[in-house]
């Protein structure tokens, strides 16, 4: 088996060329500033224990990722989560050397990387390089841990095409089907449904503690709309035919007579647009803002 903690036993002695060089370097961190500062590489080598922000990209050359190349060996972490790294930065040189160079999957198979953490390793590589359907045929597999989860749907969402086609985040949520730990990710990925799907996103709120329940219908209501200013639209037609609870109900005519929605120029259009669909009359005042 190789020993990697040798330095030419994992990094290229030649003369080929180099990923940290001048212009490699400000590739990378050209990449980091579309991240807010915070590429995945950085994530992983801080849960490897290496704190530094400048760690990577190596600087100085070979010095430079000799040093890295310390760090992670000195670091406190498990032995196939440094292999991961080393494995990442290998990525890097056959990056720079051309598609027949395969010194990451050599090293791979002379170290015994687990096959997960190679796929993870390249789906965040891709993710670090705005590749972002070439990360997901990765980070899409079933045997990936899902620790990562919410940076990786923050960021697909931030950086949907136009700001409007949602179908990498929502193909990775539906895939991984990941549990969030924060409230930044679940709301950029309700976000991405209601804007994408009336139906899907009314059965995402339902999945929800009655706490939160009520809230994400609302902005569910408000993102309609928000997004049928003159004229009420595909998913304004959604949402007056959808199938409500008693509860949803109640909200939806809440939120349109006295709620926030009252001040959108289309909450009468579609609280009549409801009624007309359910046959339910319209209680007194409830289109008038006077409801109480």
């Amino acid at each position: 088996m190789l020993d990697f903690t040798h330095f030419h036993a994992v990094f290229p002695a030649d003369d080929g060329p180099k990923p940290y060089d001048q212009n490699g370097t400000k590739a990378i961190e050209t990449f980091r500033k579309t991240f807010d500062g915070v590429l995945f590489v950085d994530r992983v080598l801080r849960a490897l224990g290496i704190k530094d922000p400048k760690a990577y990209p190596p600087k100085g050359g070979d010095a430079g990722l000799r040093h890295l190349h310390h760090q992670i060996l000195e670091s406190p972490g498990q032995t196939h989560h440094k292999l991961s790294v080393l494995y990442y930065l290998l990525l890097d040189h056959d990056d720079v050397r051309g598609a027949r160079s395969q010194l990451a999957g050599l090293f791979a198979e002379d170290t015994a990387l687990p096959q997960k953490y190679q796929i993870l390793m390249r789906g965040l590589w891709h993710m670090d390089r705005k590749e972002f359907k070439f990360a997901l045929e990765h980070l899409s597999h079933p045997s990936l841990p899902t620790e990562f989860a919410d940076e990786i749907t923050t960021t697909l969402v931030r950086h949907a095409p136009n700001g409007t086609d949602f179908s990498l985040p929502l193909a990775y949520y539906h895939t991984a089907q990941p549990v969030f730990k924060t409230s930044e990710a679940l709301d950029l990925l309700f976000g991405a449904l209601a804007r994408t799907s009336v139906v899907e996103a009314l059965y995402f709120s339902r999945a929800h503690p009655a706490s939160a329940r009520r809230q994400l219908f609302e902005r569910l209501v408000a993102s309609v709309l928000e997004s049928t200013e003159g004229g009420v639209g595909r998913r304004g037609k959604e949402l007056v035919s959808a199938p409500l609870t008693g509860d949803e109900e109640r909200w939806l005519h809440e939120f349109l007579a006295v709620g926030e929605g009252r001040k959108s120029k289309n909450a009468r259009v579609v609280a009549q647009m409801r009624t007309v669909v359910t046959g339910r009359g319209v209680a007194p005042g409830m289109l008038t803002g006077k409801a109480r």
